[in-house]
C-alpha cells in the first residue's frame, strides 16, 4: 500500500543555507592563506598546505583520538622531503602523500597532469560486489528512470539499483518508480557502489521511505582556526514527502564502496522503521568538502564541516548495518549474490 501526505519537505534549504554560511566564512578564512605570502617554492606550497588543513580541516582532533593522527608530527616527517630543486610531480608527490595520512577521500590535490586521492576507505575491503551478477539479477529488460534502475523478481520483490547519487532522480521519477512497484511485497534498493553525489538526491530519496519526520543527525561548521572551533551542532531532520511513498518493509544494500552522500543516506533511513541496512559497512565521508588554491596554482579539496548521526556518533569511517553480510563463494559459482538472496529471505519472513 501506499500514500500521499499533506506534509511538506524542507530539510534541502536547511541544509543549503547553512552550507552557504559555512562557505562563506570558509573563504573570507582560506583566503588568508595566500595573504601569508608563501612563496611559489616546495617549501613555501607545503606549508601553505600544512597550515591550511591544520586551520581549516574538520577532522584533526577526532582522528587523532581515532587513529593516531599526529598533525605536527607529519609537518616535520614531509619537509624534511623537499629540496629546492625537486621537480613538479615530485613535489605533487610528497604533498598528496602528506594528505592521504588523513585518510579522507574527500580530501583531493588537483594538478594539471594528476589527481592526488586517498581510496584507503574502499581499496583495503572485499567489495561484497560482484557486478556481472548484479546484471544477471537485473536481467535486460529492466526499466530506467534517471538514475535508477529496476524491476520486479519472480518472488514479487522489487530490485532497485541506483549506483551514483550524481544521477538525479526527480519527484516524477520516484512517484512513477513506486507506483509500479506497488503490488510488491517488498523493495531492495541496492547502493552498493554508489560513492556518492548530491545531498538532494539521498534526501529526496529518503523522504519516500518514512511516515513522520525524523530526527537523522546533526552537522556543525569549521568557524575559527582551531582544531576544536566548530558551531554548535544543528540538527538534520528527514520530513516524509507529500507525494507517493513506500509503505512496505526496505532492504537497503550496502559495501564499503558507499561514500559521502551514499553514507549519509544511510544515515537518514537507518533507524527508519520500514528500513534494515544489510551488507558490509558503508566508507564514510561525512565531511562536507570545500576548495581552497596553492601559491603555484594546484587546488585543494578538505573537509570542513563535520556531520553525525542522530545520536551524535561520528559517521566519517563508516556505519555498520543492521545484518552484516558477505558474498559467499560457493552462491557466486552458483550465480547466487549472497547479499540479495538474504534481502529476498528476510522480506518474504517479514
Amino acid at each position: 500500500m501506499m500514500t500521499h501526505s499533506i506534509f511538506t519537505t524542507k530539510p534541502v534549504a536547511r541544509r543549503t543555507w547553512w552550507c552557504f554560511l559555512a562557505a562563506m566564512f570558509l573563504l573570507t578564512t582560506v583566503s588568508c592563506v595566500d595573504e601569508e605570502g608563501f612563496d611559489d617554492t616546495p617549501e613555501g606550497n607545503m606549508e601553505a598546505l600544512w597550515q591550511l588543513i591544520d586551520q581549516h580541516y574538520c577532522f584533526l582532533d577526532y582522528k587523532a583520538e581515532a587513529i593516531g593522527l599526529n598533525w605536527d608530527e607529519i609537518h616535520a616527517t614531509y619537509r624534511k622531503r623537499l629540496n629546492p630543486k625537486m621537480s613538479k610531480m615530485q613535489l605533487f608527490e610528497v604533498l598528496s602523500e602528506m594528505l592521504s595520512e588523513l585518510q579522507d577521500g574527500h580530501v583531493n590535490l588537483y594538478s594539471s597532469a594528476d589527481v592526488g586521492r586517498n581510496w584507503h576507505w574502499m581499496e583495503d575491503y572485499p567489495k561484497q560486489l560482484d557486478h556481472e551478477l548484479r546484471e544477471d539479477y537485473l536481467g535486460t529488460d529492466y526499466r530506467i528512470a534517471a538514475g535508477l534502475k529496476y524491476r520486479i523478481l519472480e518472488d514479487n520483490i522489487a530490485y532497485v539499483v541506483y549506483e551514483s547519487f550524481s544521477d538525479a532522480i526527480g519527484e516524477g521519477n520516484l512517484d512513477d518508480v513506486l507506483y509500479s512497484l506497488r503490488l510488491c511485497d517488498g523493495l531492495i534498493l541496492d547502493i552498493r557502489g554508489n560513492g556518492g553525489g548530491l545531498l538532494t538526491n539521498a534526501e529526496r530519496l529518503a523522504a519516500r521511505f518514512t511516515n513522520e519526520k525524523r530526527l537523522v543527525g546533526y552537522i556543525s561548521h569549521k568557524t575559527g582556526r582551531g582544531h576544536s572551533d566548530f558551531s554548535k551542532p544543528d540538527a538534520e531532520y528527514i520530513e516524509p514527502s507529500n507525494r507517493v511513498r513506500w509503505q512496505k518493509p526496505v532492504v537497503v544494500l550496502t559495501n564499503r564502496e558507499c561514500y559521502s552522500a551514499a553514507n549519509t543516506f544511510v544515515r537518514d533511513v537507518h533507524n527508519f522503521p520500514l528500513v534494515t541496512t544489510l551488507g558490509d559497512q558503508t566508507g564514510g565521508g561525512s565531511g562536507l568538502p570545500f576548495h581552497s588554491e596553492l601559491p603555484n596554482g594546484w587546488s585543494v579539496r578538505f573537509s570542513a564541516c563535520i556531520m553525525y548521526d542522530a545520536e551524535m556518533n561520528q559517521i566519517e569511517f563508516g556505519i555498520q548495518p543492521d545484518i552484516p553480510c558477505e558474498l559467499n563463494d560457493d552462491d557466486i559459482r552458483q550465480g547466487r549474490d549472497t547479499l540479495i538472496e538474504a534481502a529476498r529471505q528476510l522480506l518474504r519472513n517479514l
